[in-house]
């Protein structure tokens, strides 16, 4: 107000000068202008924040048997002979005593952080990954014996347990949707086993998949984490966590200002359900997807590249009850939109089981919606069958306009392409060089086996000649196939030739 005061005069003197001279009064700041309001100042320093935190923050310790005659991983180099660090690392390590002196041991640090005052502990699940023993240190040096209560390695997290005077010191986590790129983070752990290390910087970008598991969703941060950070909390100004570092991408090994934390809103459920189980529920639909690429959206008459698009689907599932079928689109489901393939496993594994949803897909042309009710998630050695018994017609041809040669399935042709019994379409016998279905990142190759045609199945080369027909005939600038590679399942857009072009 005062500023304001103090120019009146001057802009009332200003209004006679030229236009000119009376912005360059705003842009150097000597009249008061209505201005969006800016950001927050960086804070002066971190101590008061970290003096708060860091207590809860803990080092993970673990141990292993080591095979017999099996030379132990030690988390630093080993000295030169004379160093005068030589004898330090012989009496720390017992280098020199033989396998009869003592049992062979390999030792791992790691960091976590306490997330409930009774003694929960969360760190990463790679760091505690076949471990003998694992001892929670704190940075009093007080130290405890932990039982692993359970663990996700598809989310890389894992929960501990330790028994001692609670309340233990503990921390809260935020929303993780909120963190905006740029915003700080302050992020605390043990690197190289040196102990409870502060390091701070921003979030360099989210949403990171760095194809470490099917629910990847990091936050990219640049705040400095190496080798021993793992499982340690990085925070945010208020205190609270808002990811947990798991990864650094490195050529050198060290910190180069690119690592990767996981989400606190995708690592809170996880933890939660270890918590009351031991192990991780998650929602099931039963599909196998793809992402949906420029062709095909054109091929399946979509304005945008978007979506998942349904590749297979699992044999009694609840996506085949609800009849989802292979070539559907999922755009929406539970009414959250799809808007990149990547996205719809995490919102899947996050719904709750037996919860009945409604799936927008796009289907043949048109819109629809389905309702489907969720199962749970079955273990990894849950096979889905797949369909059997096809077509033993002998009969080939030359599908120009693709550039292969096709032909029905038979004894001779499975034997040679090692194709199973239960392996059902049109194998792909021959590819020309240079052709829509032999160049590109998704070229066909012999023994590939085409299932579909602009998603309508296929059993004999006549079949596939027809509908390529019919999809030039209509003018489509492509044709979506439906490719089955020994036993994996992919929709891919071959470009048609331009109408008059040669087939």
């Amino acid at each position: 107000m005062r500023l304001v005061r103090v120019l009146a005069p001057i802009l009332t003197m200003s209004r006679g000068w030229p236009g000119h001279r009376r912005m360059l009064l705003v842009a150097c700041g000597l009249v008061a202008v209505p201005c969006a309001a800016s950001a927050a100042p960086p804070p002066v320093t971190f101590a008061d924040i970290v003096e708060r935190v860091a207590p809860a923050v803990v080092n993970i310790s673990t141990t292993k048997a080591a095979p017999q005659g099996e030379t132990p991983d030690f988390p630093f180099p080993e000295p030169p002979p004379g160093s005068p660090f030589e004898d330090f690392f012989r009496e720390f390590f017992d280098r020199d005593r033989m396998p009869e002196q003592m049992p062979r041991r390999q030792s791992s640090l790691g960091s976590g952080f306490v997330v409930d005052a009774e003694g929960f502990v969360v760190t990463n699940n790679h760091v505690i990954a076949e471990a003998d023993e694992i001892q929670v240190v704190f940075s009093d040096d007080r130290t405890y014996e932990a039982e692993l209560i359970g663990r996700d390695s598809k989310t890389d997290l894992a929960l501990l347990k330790i028994e001692g005077d609670a309340p233990f010191p503990a921390v809260t986590f935020a929303n993780s949707d909120s963190v905006r790129v740029g915003d700080w983070v302050i992020a605390i752990g043990n690197p190289f086993g040196l102990g409870s290390t502060v390091t701070a910087g921003i979030i360099s970008a989210r949403s990171r998949d760095i194809r470490a598991g099917p629910y990847d969703d990091f936050l990219q941060v640049d705040a400095p984490i190496n080798r021993g950070n793992s499982g340690g909390p990085s925070f945010n100004l208020d205190g609270e966590v808002i990811g947990i570092n798991t990864a650094i991408f490195s050529p050198s090994g060290g910190n180069v200002g690119i690592g990767f934390a996981i989400p606190s809103n995708l690592a809170l459920p996880v933890i939660e359900s270890l918590k009351e189980d031991g192990r991780v529920k998650r929602g099931w639909l039963g599909v196998r997807i793809q992402t949906v690429t420029d062709e095909i959206a054109e091929s399946l008459g979509l304005e945008e590249a978007e979506g998942a698009l349904v590749a297979s689907v699992t044999p009694g599932g609840p996506a085949e009850v609800a009849k989802i079928e292979p070539g559907d689109v999922i755009l929406e489901f539970d009414r959250k939109t799809i808007d990149r393939m990547r996205g719809l496993p995490r919102i899947v594994a996050e719904t709750p089981i037996g919860k009945e949803v409604e799936v927008a897909i796009w289907r043949r042309g048109e819109e629809q919606t389905v309702e489907v009710t969720l199962g749970e998630l079955p273990e990894e050695d849950e096979l889905a069958a797949l369909t059997e018994q096809g077509a033993d017609t002998p009969s080939s041809a030359e599908i120009g306009s693709l550039g292969v040669t096709v032909a029905t399935l038979n004894e001779e042709l499975r034997t040679r392409f090692e194709l199973g019994q239960d392996v059902n379409g049109v194998v792909i016998v021959d590819v020309l060089e240079g052709s829509p279905a032999g160049s590109g990142d998704d070229r066909l190759r012999p023994g590939d086996v085409i299932v579909e045609v602009g998603q309508e199945e296929v059993n004999s080369p006549p079949e596939v000649q027809a509908k390529v027909n019919q999809a030039q005939q209509e003018d489509k600038k492509s044709v979506l196939l439906l490719i089955d590679r020994q036993g994996d399942l992919r929709f891919v857009a071959l470009r048609l030739p331009e109408a008059g072009g040669s087939e």
